[in-house]
C-alpha cells in the first residue's frame, strides 16, 4: 500500500495546528462550549464497540474508541499529535485519504468504503470506511467521526463458500457426465444383445429399455452442460437436447427431422430433468411408431408461455393413430411416465385425436 507523501495537502498542517488538537477562541464562553463539544466527541468514541476515532481538520486523533486502540496497538497520547495520515502504525492509500479531505472540505458523507490496510501483527486487512462531519458548537471547527470496520473474515468466508460451490458444481457435472457415458454404454451392449436374440418379443424388450436408457442419458448429459443447481435456459437446453436425440436414435439413412421453438426464459434446473425426460419420451415414441417403412417427416418440439402458464408439446407429421374408435385404448408405459412427470410439474396431458400426424401437450395452468 502506497502512502501519501508529507507534501500531501491532506497531510500538511501548520506548526500551531501541530502543537494542540484546536485553536479555539479565547474567550471564557468559547472555551467553555469547547470543553463541552470535546468531551461529547471524547465520550461518543469511548462508547463505540467498532474502531472509532474522531479527526480534526489536520487530520488528527482526537478522540479514538478502546477497539481502535487495541487493533492498532496505538498509544492515543503519542498518536495525539502527529497527523492521522503520517501515523507510524498505520499505512493509508490515497483513495481513502482522498475522501477523508472531502469529508472536511465538502460535508461528503462516506458509507463503506472498501480499502486495504496494513495493521501491525495482523498484517493486510480488509477494512470498510464510514466517515461524516460534524459541526462544533459555536462556529468552532469541524470534526469528523471515522468508524472502521474489518471485514477480512467475512470476504474470506465469501470467497470460501465461492470456491467450494464452484466445486461443488464442477464435481456434480463431472458426477452426470459419467452416468450419461454409462447409460450409453449399457445402452449400447442392450441393443447389441437385442440383434443376437431370436425371440421378437424379447427383441421388442430390449429395444424399449435401450430408448428408455438412451433418454435418461441424453437427459443426464445436457445437464452436465446446464450445471446442476442453476436455472436453466429452456430454449437452448430443449435445441440441444433434441440434437442429442437425433445423433442417437435417427439413423443415417432415415429422413427424419427434429426442430425445437421456445419462448425465452428459464426453468429450475429440478424442473429440467422432468422436461427433459417429457421430451425425450414424447420424440423416442414419434420416431418408434410415426415413422415405419423409411418414411420421412419431421417431429417439432415447442415451448410457450402464455396466460402465466405454460405448454410445452411434441408434434410429428407421421402415420399418427388409427382412426377406428373400435380400437381399445391402451395406456403403455411412455404413456403413464409422461402423466406422471406432468404431474410433478403441476401439469395435465392432452393428447390430439386420432388421425395423421399426432401431438402430445404437456399444459400448465398459470395461478389466477
Amino acid at each position: 500500500m502506497n502512502t501519501v507523501p508529507n507534501s500531501s495537502p491532506v497531510s500538511q498542517c501548520s506548526a500551531v495546528d501541530q502543537g494542540r488538537a484546536h485553536a479555539f477562541p479565547p474567550d471564557q464562553a468559547s472555551w467553555s462550549e469547547a470543553s463541552r463539544y470535546n468531551s461529547f466527541v471524547h465520550s461518543l468514541a469511548a462508547i463505540a464497540h467498532e474502531p472509532l476515532i474522531v479527526l480534526d481538520r489536520g487530520l488528527r486523533i482526537v478522540a479514538a474508541s478502546r477497539s481502535y486502540r487495541q487493533m492498532f496497538s496505538a498509544n492515543f497520547a503519542d498518536a495525539h499529535n502527529p497527523p492521522y495520515c503520517e501515523m507510524n502504525c498505520l499505512h493509508w492509500d490515497s483513495s481513502a485519504l482522498e475522501l477523508l479531505a472531502s469529508v472536511f472540505s465538502e460535508s461528503a458523507v462516506v458509507e463503506d468504503h472498501q480499502f486495504q490496510l496494513d495493521v501491525p501483527s495482523l498484517g493486510r486487512r480488509q477494512m470498510l470506511l464510514s466517515a461524516r462531519r460534524v459541526a462544533g458548537e459555536a462556529g468552532h471547527d469541524a470534526t469528523v467521526i471515522v468508524g472502521l470496520e474489518d471485514i477480512t473474515a467475512v470476504r474470506e468466508g465469501e470467497d470460501l463458500k465461492t470456491a467450494l460451490r464452484a466445486k461443488q458444481e464442477m464435481l456434480l457435472a463431472e458426477v452426470h457426465h459419467r452416468v450419461a457415458n454409462s447409460l450409453q454404454i449399457i445402452a449400447s451392449i442392450l441393443l447389441l444383445k437385442a440383434r443376437s436374440v431370436k425371440s421378437d418379443e424379447t427383441r421388442y424388450h430390449l429395444h424399449d429399455v435401450h430408448h428408455r436408457i438412451i433418454s435418461v442419458a441424453t437427459v443426464q448429459r445436457q445437464l452436465s452442460v446446464s450445471g446442476s443447481g442453476k436455472d436453466v435456459e429452456l430454449g437452448p437446453y430443449l435445441k440441444v437436447l433434441c440434437e442429442g436425440l437425433a445423433n442417437s436414435m435417427i439413423a443415417d439413412d432415415q429422413g427424419v427431422t427434429i426442430a425445437t421453438s421456445a419462448s425465452a426464459g428459464t426453468i429450475r434446473s429440478e424442473d429440467a430433468v422432468s422436461f427433459g425426460l417429457i421430451v425425450t419420451e414424447l420424440v423416442i415414441n414419434a420416431l418408434k411408431h410415426g415413422y415405419p417403412d423409411g418414411r420421412e417427416g419431421r417431429i417439432v418440439v415447442e415451448y410457450l408461455k402464455q396466460d402465466g402458464g405454460w405448454r410445452l408439446s411434441v408434434s410429428d407429421d407421421g402415420v399418427g393413430r388409427s382412426p377406428d374408435l373400435a380400437e381399445p385404448v391402451h395406456v403403455g408405459l411412455g404413456t403413464s411416465i409422461v402423466e406422471a412427470l406432468a404431474r410433478n410439474l403441476g401439469a395435465h396431458v392432452e393428447i390430439s385425436p386420432p388421425g395423421p400426424g399426432a401431438s402430445t401437450t404437456i399444459v400448465h395452468v398459470g395461478a389466477v
